[in-house]
């Protein structure tokens, strides 16, 4: 069937009829967002007003919400590679069952979830982008993207503007007509707005937080095969983690640049700190110190901290690193003995910090990027790290530590005539090394792997 949709989604007519479908399908669940904007608007309405500058009085945490997951999953499908078909295969919660059945029946982790580190590998040499690897997950831009912490399947979950979570099971079967064995997709609505984060524990892959610009923050429990909104912030949240060790405590940053700690276990909020003078865009616990975790925020500062000495007002930090513009980013390498921070002015910057002396560091300016979406990963070892270019393509960055300190260059670009736009979002499998996936903001995936 001949296609006249724009070369870039490449929309056939199967393709508009299921979005027809889609259309057709929320019309006839409004009632349900009604019900749940109602509900919001309820809880927000006993909140105290806030300003347009930094939160003045005491805040009160959002209530706990149990929302069955008949009621919030709009839409789920298995899709092929080449089309979607017009009408979804079978009920929501057979697709959830499927999609349950390859994280719960994913081999165990390894003792205290560790990562797999490969301190050998020649990424800019070893990885390819296979035609097969090339999947829209969602149906807009992309804004977060996890692959789930499954020893031996790849599972990607991506986040889209729209409050959609898609989820590729790369290993698993579709049964459709076009099917070849490349994978299948299911899609979702948790959300209300733009996913901003997702997180995965290494201890329990089955449990799938994220949180929304409207304060949302949701778990998707494949033991339960359901979404549940367990806590409405005041605020956009901007940036979520776990804390290594209790699954269900999250720490979250909003758009006043407050970090905040969530238990999950007793549905209210335990404490809250103002951290930042503005958003804080990450939040990243130390790999080897449970206690210690790394923000950055867009009042161009990144800090690292200690959770258990921190004051409610005016916290003391172990470390202030000024940039000169927003800062993106700040990740620990896979040791823990380096921080990556990203920030951006007129062009995006990458400075690398030793952990035990600060004043060994590298600034590194990375051209061809796009300083507002510009951020870096570090891959599966304290050598390379990577980020998405105008080109189409990622840069590897490789790190090189000396008697004289750190410097970082651009190494080696991964490049395919498959990657067709801009990559902004990167993530690293945990444990398969040599699986990249890098999304787009057309609601693509690509899947790099090792040759």
């Amino acid at each position: 069937m001949a296609s006249t949709a724009d070369p870039e989604d490449g929309l056939t007519d199967y393709e508009r009829l299921r979005q027809e479908n889609i259309r057709r399908n929320e019309a006839m669940l409004a009632s349900v967002r009604r019900k749940a904007d109602e509900l919001s608007a309820a809880i927000r309405s006993a909140k105290p007003k806030r300003g347009r500058g930094r939160p003045t009085g005491p805040r009160q945490p959002g209530k706990t919400l149990d929302i069955p997951a008949s009621s919030i999953v709009l839409r789920s499908a298995g899709l092929s590679p080449a089309y979607l078909l017009p009408e979804p295969h079978g009920s929501g919660t057979h697709l959830s069952s499927s999609l349950a059945s390859s994280i719960l029946g994913a081999a165990k982790p390894p003792p205290a979830g560790a990562k797999t580190r490969a301190d050998g590998i020649d990424a800019g040499k070893e990885l390819v982008l296979k035609p097969a690897h090339v999947r829209r997950v969602v149906t807009t831009s992309i804004l977060s993207m996890r692959v789930l912490p499954l020893v031996d399947r790849t599972v990607v979950a991506a986040g889209d503007k729209l409050g959609n979570i898609g989820f590729w099971d790369v290993d698993g079967v579709s049964e459709d007509l076009y099917g070849d064995g490349a994978g299948v997709l299911f899609r979702y609505l948790p959300h209300k707005s733009p996913v901003a984060a997702i997180v995965v524990h290494q201890a329990a892959p089955q449990k799938i937080y994220s949180c929304s610009y409207q304060g949302e923050i949701c778990l998707m429990d494949f033991e339960k095969e359901s979404f549940n909104l367990v806590h409405l912030w005041e605020s956009p949240v901007h940036s979520l983690c776990q804390a290594p060790n209790h699954v269900r405590c999250l720490y979250f940053g909003d758009e006043n640049g407050v970090l905040t700690l969530f238990d999950e276990r007793v549905g209210k909020v335990s404490t809250t700190w103002d951290v930042h003078d503005a958003r804080i865009n990450s939040i990243e616990f130390h790999p080897g110190n449970a206690h210690m975790l790394a923000t950055s925020s867009r009042d161009r500062t990144a800090c690292i901290w200690d959770v258990r000495s921190m004051k409610t007002k005016e916290p003391d930090s172990l470390k202030v690193f000024k940039l000169d513009g927003p800062t993106q980013s700040a990740y620990f390498s896979p040791s823990g003995c380096m921080l990556a921070i990203t920030s951006y002015n007129i062009h995006g910057t990458v400075r690398v910090f030793s952990m035990d002396d600060f004043e060994k560091s590298h600034e590194h300016n990375q051209t061809g990027t796009l300083p507002s979406a510009f951020r870096v990963i570090w891959g599966w070892n304290d050598t390379d790290l990577y980020v998405g270019k105008m080109s189409n393509s990622v840069d590897i960055i490789s790190v090189d530590v000396n008697d004289s300190g750190l410097s970082a260059r651009n190494n080696a670009c991964l490049w395919s005539e498959y990657m067709t736009s801009v990559p902004f979002q990167l993530s690293a499998h945990p444990y398969k090394v040599g699986h990249l996936a890098c999304a787009n903001s057309w609601g693509k995936v690509f899947l790099w792997t090792s040759a």
